[in-house]
């Protein structure tokens, strides 16, 4: 089992940058793709950004590509998402979520989550 915990989210102005985190305590973290999903108030959990257990691959939703990269430092059992130029639209609370396999954008595959942390953009 595998334990998330986020950190790095605020509030930013429009195009402005955060560095979000995805922290995890298990010793078997270099076994999961990890994927960043968000979800603003009234609206469904979208997908974001995910990457495979050991970096090589990556994928992002096409809101965010060009703007967002993600990346893992598997030596720190740390998973990163860098956001760039960011809108009022990021606007959500973004999770970070493991899973055994590949780095899916659906959220149904995912089998641990963290708590969240508000990411806010002003305009």
């Amino acid at each position: 089992q595998v334990q998330l915990v986020e950190s790095g989210g605020g509030l930013v102005q429009a195009g402005g940058s955060l560095t979000l985190s995805c922290a995890s305590s298990g010793r078997t973290f270099s076994s999961y793709a990890i994927g960043w999903f968000r979800q603003a108030p009234g609206k469904e959990r979208e997908f974001v950004a995910a990457i495979d257990w050991s970096g090589g691959r990556t994928r992002y939703a096409d809101s965010v590509k060009g703007r967002f990269t993600i990346s893992r430092d598997n030596a720190k059992n740390t998973v990163y998402l860098q956001m760039n130029s960011l809108k009022p639209e990021d606007t959500a609370v973004y999770y970070c979520a493991a899973r055994v396999g590949s780095a899916y954008s659906d959220y149904v595959y995912y089998d641990y989550w963290g708590q969240g942390t508000q990411v806010t953009v002003s305009s």
